[in-house]
Order: C-alpha cells, then sequence, then structure tokens
C-alpha cells in the first residue's frame, strides 16, 4: 500500500457508506409495506418488493466477487454503486408496485458488489492483516447495525418525509462514496485477459434464486410438500449438481470450490450460515414478542440494546482477533448462540423490560456481533490472494441463505405451533371455531388493541409466546452445529505479515 493515510480514511469512508446504504435497504423497505399498500393498493405482491431485492443482491454477490478478482475491485465496486444509485432512483419515481419490483431487483444486483468488494478493499489496502482485521469489526458493526437498524429508520422517513425518501437517501450518500472512490482509490491490474465462467454464473443464479424462491415461499404462499415448492427445490437441486460439475472443470471458476478443501473456509461457511439463521429469526421476532406478547408500544425498547451491543461485539472481536486464534473466538460466539437461544425458548410472556434489554444486549455482543468480523478474517487470511473477492462474497452470501431459511422454517414452526394451540385452548377460553383461524395471527395482537376482550387477549398472548419459543428452539439446534464445526475449523490465527498480492490496490 502506498500513499497517504489521509487517502485511505477517505477509502474506508467512502466504502463504509456504501456498505451502510446497501446493508440499510436490506431491511428499511419492511417498516414502509403499510404506505406502499396505500399507494398502489396492492397487497398481494407487495412482500416482492423485499424479496425481489434479496433475491438478487444474494444470486449475485459470488460473482461480483469473482468479477473483482479476474478485472480489478475499483470497476466492480463502481459499477455496482452506479447500478445501486440508479435502483434507488427508479424505486422513488416508480408509479407502481410492477416498477417498484424491477428496480429493486437493479438496486439489489448492486448491493451484490458492494458488501464482497468492500471488505476486499480493506484486506488490500491495509499491509498488516492485524490493522485490516480490526477495520473489519468496524464494517462489520455498520452491515449488522443497518440490518437492525433498517425497520426504524424506515418507518421514521417514510412518516415524516414520505416513502419515497428512502430511495432518495440513498443519491447524494452514493454519489460522495463514487466520487472519492474515483479520486483517491488507484489499482493495479494483471495484463493476463481472464476467460469468465459464463455457464457457471448462470447455473449459480439459477441454483440460488430456486433456493431462495421456494424457503421464502414454503409454508407461507404455498405448502412445503406443494408442486410449486417441490418444483423450485427440484431445480435448485439439479442445477446445482451441474453448477458443481462445471465448476471442477472451468478454467477460471466463478466459485472456485477447491478452497472449500481448507477447513476454516468450510467451518466459516457453517458457521456464518448458523449466525444468519438466529439473526433473521431474531430480527423477525423478537419485534413481534415485544410489541404482540408484551404489550410495549414497539419495539425500540429490545431493537436499541441489540443494536448498540453488536456494534460493541463487533468492534471487540475485531480486536480480539489480534490476540486470540478464530477457533477460539468462534467457540465464544457459538456458545452464546446456544445460550441465548435457550433463554429465548424460555423466555415467558410477562418477562420485564429490564430482563428482554440483557437477553438482547447477550443477543448482540456475544452472539451476533462477533462473527461480523472474525468470519471476513478467517477465511481471508486462509486463502489464496488471488481468490479474495470471491472469498469476501461467500460470508454474506451464507449468511443471507442461512437468514432465508431461518426465517422461513421459523414462521412455518411458530404459526403451526400457535395455530395448534388456539385451537387446544379455544373451547377454554371462550373462542368459536369459526374464528380460531382469523386469531391465529401475530398481527391481529399488534394491531387489534381494544377490539378483543382481555381474557382472551391474555389468552392469545400466552400462546403466542409459546409459539416462538418453540420457533427458537430452531437456533439452538444450528449453534449446536456450528458450534460442532467450530471445533473442527484448525488452529489458524491472524498472522503479523501479508502474503504477496498478485494485484495491487494502493491509494
Amino acid at each position: 500500500m502506498n500513499g497517504s493515510s489521509s487517502n485511505k480514511k477517505l477509502i474506508i469512508l467512502a466504502m463504509a457508506l456504501g456498505l451502510l446504504m446497501s446493508s440499510l435497504d436490506n431491511t428499511i423497505v419492511a417498516s414502509c409495506i403499510s404506505k406502499l399498500s396505500e399507494d398502489f393498493n396492492i397487497f398481494d405482491k407487495i412482500s416482492w418488493v423485499f424479496t425481489a431485492y434479496m433475491l438478487a443482491a444474494t444470486s449475485t454477490m459470488l460473482v461480483f466477487g469473482k468479477m473483482s478478482d479476474l478485472f480489478g475491485r475499483k470497476m466492480f465496486y463502481m459499477i455496482g454503486i452506479c447500478m445501486f444509485l440508479i435502483g434507488s432512483a427508479l424505486c422513488g419515481v416508480s408509479q407502481s408496485v410492477d416498477q417498484l419490483i424491477w428496480s429493486r431487483v437493479i438496486q439489489g444486483i448492486g448491493s451484490g458488489a458492494l458488501f464482497p468488494i468492500s471488505f476486499t478493499i480493506i484486506y488490500t489496502i491495509f499491509s498488516d492483516p492485524k490493522d485490516a482485521a480490526k477495520m473489519s469489526g468496524v464494517f462489520g458493526a455498520i452491515f449488522g447495525i443497518s440490518s437492525v437498524a433498517g425497520p426504524q429508520l424506515g418507518s421514521f422517513i417514510a412518516e415524516h418525509l414520505g416513502w419515497r425518501w428512502n430511495f432518495y437517501i440513498n443519491v447524494p450518500i452514493g454519489l460522495a462514496s463514487m466520487i472519492v472512490l474515483m479520486i483517491s482509490l488507484k489499482e493495479t491490474r494483471s495484463e493476463h485477459r481472464p476467460k469468465i465462467d459464463y455457464l457457471g454464473t448462470i447455473f449459480l443464479v439459477i441454483t440460488t434464486v430456486s433456493l431462495m424462491l421456494a424457503l421464502e415461499w414454503g409454508g407461507k404462499d404455498y405448502e412445503w410438500s406443494s408442486w410449486q415448492e417441490i418444483s423450485l427445490f427440484a431445480v435448485s437441486v439439479i442445477f446445482g449438481a451441474l453448477f458443481i460439475m462445471i465448476e471442477r472443470h472451468a478454467s477460471e471458476p466463478v466459485l472456485p470450490l477447491s478452497i472449500f478443501k481448507n477447513k476454516m473456509v468450510l467451518g466459516t461457511s457453517i458457521i456464518v450460515f448458523c449466525q444468519g439463521v438466529l439473526m433473521f429469526s431474531a430480527i423477525t421476532y423478537l419485534p413481534i414478542f415485544t410489541v404482540a406478547v408484551l404489550g410495549h408500544e414497539n419495539s425500540n425498547g429490545v431493537l436499541t440494546p441489540m443494536m448498540a451491543s453488536l456494534i460493541a461485539g463487533a468492534i471487540l472481536f475485531g480486536f480480539l482477533q489480534t490476540k486470540f486464534a478464530f477457533r477460539t473466538l468462534m467457540l465464544v460466539s457459538m456458545s452464546m448462540t446456544i445460550i441465548v437461544a435457550w433463554l429465548l425458548s424460555i423466555v415467558s410472556s410477562d418477562a420485564s423490560s429490564g430482563y428482554m434489554i440483557l437477553l438482547m444486549i447477550l443477543l448482540g455482543l456475544g452472539a451476533i456481533g462477533p462473527l461480523m468480523s472474525v468470519a471476513q478474517s478467517s477465511i481471508a487470511s486462509n486463502v489464496d490472494p488471488k481468490y479474495m473477492g470471491v472469498s469476501s462474497s461467500i460470508v454474506g452470501f451464507w449468511r443471507s441463505i442461512g437468514g432465508i431459511m431461518g426465517a422461513s422454517i421459523m414462521a412455518t414452526i411458530v404459526n403451526n405451533n400457535l395455530h395448534q394451540l388456539i385451537t387446544d385452548g379455544a373451547a377454554k377460553a371462550g373462542i368459536p371455531a369459526d374464528r380460531i383461524s382469523m386469531l391465529a395471527n401475530p398481527e391481529l395482537l399488534i394491531r387489534a388493541e381494544g377490539t378483543i376482550s382481555p381474557e382472551i387477549r391474555k389468552f392469545l398472548q400466552t400462546a403466542l409466546a409459546t409459539a416462538i419459543n418453540h420457533g427458537f428452539i430452531l437456533s439452538i439446534c444450528v449453534g449446536i452445529v456450528g458450534f460442532i464445526a467450530a471445533l473442527f475449523v484448525g488452529s489458524s490465527r491472524l498472522e503479523g505479515s501479508k502474503k504477496q498480492q498478485t494485484s495491487a490496490v494502493h491509494v
């Protein structure tokens, strides 16, 4: 790395802004769904506004990571941020829900570049991996907090400025990030003309999209045993198998399967998948528990401590990884995942605010926050530098897949348990049989204040609390899987000096 420290600080700031934008938009729309529904008056398509972004971002993440390895970080970061800004502007001016959904796809594709390449550039511009690891903790905190804070910030903006400003606000931030990087970031690349793995790229996208759609729709839009679900899973398996066959023989595979022969890379992939399950389950169901079960006006009292502790956990473990082996830190994080998931599986419907705040601090500080930095560093230090881009994208890819799978399976567990609990106790609670299905809806307790008798309301709150408790058993199971995976990742730790780079990014 050559150049001034002030340039380096500008580059870090510019990438932090890009990462903040893309991860915020992952969840920011969830809070203004009702406003969107009012404007477009189409309720059956509105969930696609969220789903389209997730599909586009996750399915292109590995592709952009690989392209940045082949053609340079700066070029594909710029392409990504341009697409993100174009998508954001188009989202803001959309006149129909269909326009908005396709604009979200463009925005999501751009986001697929920003996450992996941001971390890749961090590991490239710092000559000392320990400095890079500390900075990855800060970037991990930015990603984590924006993922959790998105709904709250989105709700505030939609309420005071209108939902379109959730998208317009990205434009000046993104332009500032682009201008700074154009001036400050210099890059030298090999003269070698790489061969693009087109077929592998297509098969990867088909595999990812079909799997994510199956997980997104399963148990909600379609029964798990329906032909739609079976077909999507079948497509995912078939094209996944074809993808593996292609990658084994490609001269420049979009996902070099050889990197998974490294125990740390394989183990970290499993661990961040498990982290995604807990993270998305918590983000989805803890606000519901807080408002519908505990009767709080909003979920800020739960989410704010989680955000603060998540930042602390990511930054703290970013520093600790310069002192301890990755395995040690992963075992601590997975142990906390199991403990917190167990505590969430037994929390009662009359838990105090203080107890819930303590749980959220444990969740952010020990279970979710640490891996925001440790996972990136553990993989980056165990792959050939020429695979740095694709290896950085692996973390975000598996976290997203785990998150979608976790939220989907937990939704099925919670909904089935809630329906069963209400059915079993309906007669005693004085609920007519024809109202059971209507009452077995968590949203009802959030929005039906005063329209349900206190006795029935208390019964429903207890039933919902129990159903959510049962849902977090899934997180206990994946926490155990993650803990076992952490035992076998090896004793790798950060080295004091860096491997020779095949290409250079400097300031």
